[in-house]
């Protein structure tokens, strides 16, 4: 229930909607109807939804809350043509996400709270604290807005945004069963990637729901000592408990775990932390993402320089392990999460009076 008693009828599995619709005198096939309209057609309004009668999409608006989000900027890289999205929500505040583009297909990277609280010290999605966490259906406006302001396709979905996926832990859910519907956009759960900067007992109830998504987990230190100095997490959960939630993840889902690995000069990134890593990595099913940080200007750090990542990425190889050094997108564009939302909160301007004009 929304603040203003309206339910979020975006938000509403196929299954809700029928007794909704039902409740309101209403035969059934209306709730395929509105779902269609909502999460194929991608409507923004009842008033688009134009085989309904008129009467009934105004009650509709009486009664429920449609959130489409406005695009209050949009940046595109001269790049690589990643674009990235600032969305004003109803409330007044702004999340982002990014559109990336790849021969395997489109990715998109949403937001799943408003701010973080998590505190990770080289990121700047948590500058300004957690303001709130985004409902269901505002995550979903922003694969639908992208979709929409494109004209493309979606085909994989990234929740690694601004906030903590896990500390949104019922929302998000929602979301993924909502965004992997067979009646809807049906985007398949294999293509679809949660990041996590180690909740460990999240990350267990996460395995028990047997979901076919990649878990990506934020790792970026294989001591205990060096990710507490960059992670607050850590000082509740050790890399120790971290790697059996691992475990027991791919022992529910049969799924490979992630290491999100930020390569931070002088930080983490010697061969000596390599090796530890490929002693962490050796023992799971796992493939290592190598990320050559975003800098951040309210933050020291400095991204490794390309022979030094290229030389913590030969000493994994050599121990067998699976790795990647991320391609850089958006890098023109405050590429790194949270940058854009709070460049825009520096500068003061009032999302609501946008949403609403």
């Amino acid at each position: 229930m929304m603040e203003d008693g309206r339910r979020d009828i975006k938000s509403l599995t196929l299954s809700e909607l029928k007794e909704e619709v039902l409740s309101l005198g209403e035969p059934s096939f209306r709730a395929k109807q509105i779902y269609e309209w909502m999460h194929v057609k991608l409507v923004r309004s009842f008033k688009e939804m134009t085989n309904l009668s008129k009467a009934f999409r105004e009650e509709c608006g009486k009664r429920y809350r449609f959130t489409a989000l406005f695009p209050v900027r949009v940046q595109e890289s001269v790049l690589d043509g990643t674009k990235k999205f600032l969305f004003a929500l109803e409330d007044g505040n702004v999340v982002e996400s990014v559109w990336m583009k790849y021969k395997h297909g489109n990715s998109v990277c949403i937001s799943s709270q408003v701010g973080c609280r998590m505190g990770c010290s080289f990121c700047a999605s948590t500058l300004d604290g957690l303001e709130r966490n985004l409902t269901p259906s505002e995550m979903l406006d922003q694969v639908y807005a992208i979709t929409r302001l494109t004209g493309e396709r979606v085909s994989n979905v990234v929740v690694m945004g601004i906030g903590e996926p896990l500390d949104n832990y019922e929302n998000l859910l929602r979301f993924l069963g909502l965004l992997t519907d067979e009646n809807g956009l049906h985007i398949s759960q294999r293509s679809v990637t949660v990041s996590t900067c180690g909740i460990v007992p999240r990350m267990r109830q996460l395995a028990q729901e047997r979901l076919q998504i990649t878990l990506a987990l934020s790792l970026h230190a294989a001591t205990d000592e060096k990710r507490k100095r960059l992670m607050p997490v850590a000082k509740s959960y050790s890399i120790g408990e971290l790697m059996e939630a691992c475990a027991y993840y791919f022992q529910y889902t049969g799924r490979r775990i992630t290491f999100e690995y930020s390569l931070i000069e002088g930080v983490n990134d010697t061969d000596q932390d390599a090796r530890e890593l490929a002693a962490l990595a050796r023992k799971l099913c796992c493939h290592v993402n190598l990320i050559p940080v975003n800098p951040v200007k309210e933050r020291d750090f400095v991204q490794s320089r390309a022979d030094r990542i290229q030389s913590f990425k030969n000493v994994l190889e050599k121990n067998q392990i699976n790795v990647t050094i991320r391609r850089e997108m958006g890098r023109d564009i405050d590429g790194a999460c949270g940058q854009l939302r709070h460049r825009h909160m520096e500068g003061g301007q009032d999302a609501e009076s946008i949403f609403h004009n």
